[in-house]
Formats: C-alpha cells, structure tokens, sequence
C-alpha cells in the first residue's frame, strides 16, 4: 500500500471539487465528499490509473520524449539516452519515491486534472496541450 499521494490536489470529483488527503493509518486516501458522506478511495489506486494512462502516452512517443528530455538536460549522449530509458522503464518506482511538491504545483498550473468518481475509477485525465487520440 502506499503512503503517498502522488496526485494530492490534482484530483477532483465529477463536479469540479478537489479531493483532499488522509490517511488511515499509513496508507494515503483521497477523501471524496459525496453530499456529505465522506468517501475514502486509496490514493494508490487512483494513482496507478493515473502512471498507466502516462507510460502509455510515452510509450507511444518515446523518442520524441527521450530527444526533448535529453534536450533539456543539454546532454545528448549515448548515457544520458540510457539514463532517460532506464528511468522511463521504473516509472512505477513513482509510487515509492512520490512527486516534488514543485512538479506537483508546476502540473496543477498547467490545469493537469484527475477526474475520479466515487469508486476511485479515473474517468479522465485532463492535460492541456496534449491530444487525446482517443477521439479519432
């Protein structure tokens, strides 16, 4: 179980609300207010939706994000390129390290929303500048 939560203020109900964060015990929860009725959705389980639905866009363009990161950083050697693979492949290690409040704050300006309902299930992921091939 995780103790973190990745997304805490990014995530929001089907109104627009943001959820807050508890715990119970060590384990994150983001708290959903169901007219009241508080509901408790582990936060790893909103998270993990939120790392596949990432992986799976980098996937689709890793060199594109490989070349932009390597960019970046000012560094386009074979090392950097093995450092940024490496790094793509255990993203999941996401969830043990957790996000800088910084990259967290930085997404939420950019308007990086998780919508959620009240049984955790992720139904989308807003990302402003970033085309949904889903439509097509």
């Amino acid at each position: 179980m995780s103790n973190k939560a990745l997304f805490a203020g990014l995530v929001v109900d089907e109104n627009g609300q943001p959820l807050e964060v508890t715990y119970l015990g060590d384990e994150a929860q983001y708290v959903l207010d169901d007219n009241g009725f508080r509901r408790h959705i582990e936060a790893e389980t909103v998270d993990r939706q939120v790392l596949a639905h990432l992986q799976g866009q980098i996937a689709a363009n890793k060199e594109a994000v490989e070349e932009g990161i390597m960019k970046m950083m000012g560094s386009e050697d074979l090392f950097t390129k093995a450092a940024i693979d490496k790094s793509i492949e255990n993203m999941d290690q996401v969830l043990k390290q957790g996000i800088p409040d910084e990259a967290r704050q930085m997404l939420g300006m950019m308007g990086f929303r998780v919508v959620v309902n009240y049984h955790g299930e992720v139904l989308r992921i807003d990302q402003p500048g970033v085309v949904d091939d889903a439509d097509e």
